[in-house]
């Protein structure tokens, strides 16, 4: 663990025990059940790597020798875990340690010349993990399937070489294909499918994976560390959470994520750009689930419609709240976003025009440009 002074700056293991203890209990399966939705998954997940590769026309680059180099099985490689909601708060710790040691250790340098750094180290800690247990206590009972691109190997989690590995949370998925009332085997293809878009774009584009890490690591290293300022917006966002201020008053922050309150002007600059490639990545992962077609899951259309609509619906004023204070409306708005710039390049330029959005970092349509999805075929197919 990351320490300040002998202070712990993350508590991780108290972040999961908070969480694993908080999350909600999943929805009642029996054991035989239990173990079928289990093995249903794992097959959806192989099957949907031909299915994806088929339609989007991503493969894997060619490598110097025979077929068959490690760099070409990176994709089947890459380990496909069916977890439960305590397994999904591990592996998300587990990443979060991993892209955060950076800033942490940044900190700890900074510690001793920093005013309020021991109030900073005294705040940290327990009671950093017990906000972060809560905070993914929130999101275990939410995130059907992840890919995790930078998630290291563990022994209960393994991981590609270079980290990555794709989750699919069961509980979840049933929960919502129960909610929603729709086909269940047709579902989990479906989930399947947007989580294999995912991995079929790092695998198939092997500089993804650094150029995004690089812009986070930038991000984190324009991130202001003075102590009294990080409170001062810890405040701001938990006013933000409560309601601290009445709505439509002169400077109000309870339109902002916790995101945007944590932003320098330098920031600003690197999360448009963080913005526009994962509305991307979720718009392509959207666009292909549903373009695989009826072949594939016959009920697509009614799944997508009531899955629509949950996305937009609130659970009420906390769950609203929640929301945006993490910033997950702008992810909603970035699956939608995204899918309408990547089928409107589609229809334009057809999907071999289109992936060569996946040529280099200068291909990668800009926050702009994801917007008015013409002004990339302009810029790109002159």
């Amino acid at each position: 663990m990351t320490s300040i002074g002998g202070v712990e700056m993350v508590d991780w293991n108290l972040a999961v025990a908070t969480a694993t203890r908080f999350v909600r209990p999943g929805p009642e399966v029996s054991r035989d059940e239990a173990r079928a939705i289990v093995a249903e998954l794992r097959r959806h997940a192989k099957s949907s790597e031909e299915h994806v590769r088929a339609f989007t026309r991503m493969v894997r680059p060619e490598t110097e020798g025979e077929p068959g180099t490690e760099q070409d099985r990176q994709g089947q490689d890459t380990p496909v875990l069916v977890v439960d909601r305590a397994g999904w708060v591990k592996a998300n710790v587990a990443g979060f340690r991993a892209v955060l040691k950076p800033l942490l250790q940044k900190m700890e340098e900074r510690r001793s010349s920093v005013p309020g750094g021991a109030v900073l180290g005294a705040v940290g800690g327990k009671v950093t993990g017990v906000e972060l247990g809560m905070l993914l206590s929130f999101l275990a009972s939410r995130v059907l399937g992840q890919y995790e691109t930078f998630a290291p190997a563990s022994r209960d989690l393994p991981a590609a070489a270079r980290g990555g590995r794709l989750l699919l949370v069961a509980p979840n998925i049933v929960h919502v294909e129960r909610e929603l009332e729709v086909d269940p085997h047709d579902f989990r293809m479906w989930v399947c499918l947007h989580e294999e878009t995912h991995r079929t774009q790092f695998t198939a584009v092997p500089w993804l994976r650094d150029h995004i890490e690089g812009e986070i690591q930038s991000f984190l290293g324009e991130t202001e560390i003075d102590p009294g300022t990080l409170l001062e917006r810890l405040r701001e966002a938990a006013q933000s959470l409560t309601g601290g201020r009445p709505e439509g008053e002169e400077g109000d922050e309870g339109g902002r994520s916790f995101v945007d309150l944590v932003q320098t002007p330098a920031q600003r600059e690197i999360l448009a750009r963080l913005t526009a490639v994962m509305s991307l990545l979720e718009g392509h992962a959207d666009y292909v689930m549903d373009g695989v077609g009826p072949e594939v899951v016959p009920s697509v259309a009614e799944i997508r419609e009531k899955f629509q609509k949950r996305r937009a619906s609130g659970a009420g004023r906390l769950d609203q709240a929640l929301r945006k204070l993490l910033g997950l409306d702008a992810k909603l708005r970035q699956y939608r976003d995204g899918e309408r710039f990547v089928r409107a390049v589609v229809d334009e330029v057809g999907m071999d025009g289109f992936n060569r959005v996946w040529t280099s970092p200068n291909t990668l349509p800009t926050k702009q440009e994801i917007a008015k999805p013409a002004d990339w075929v302009a810029r790109v197919h002159r």
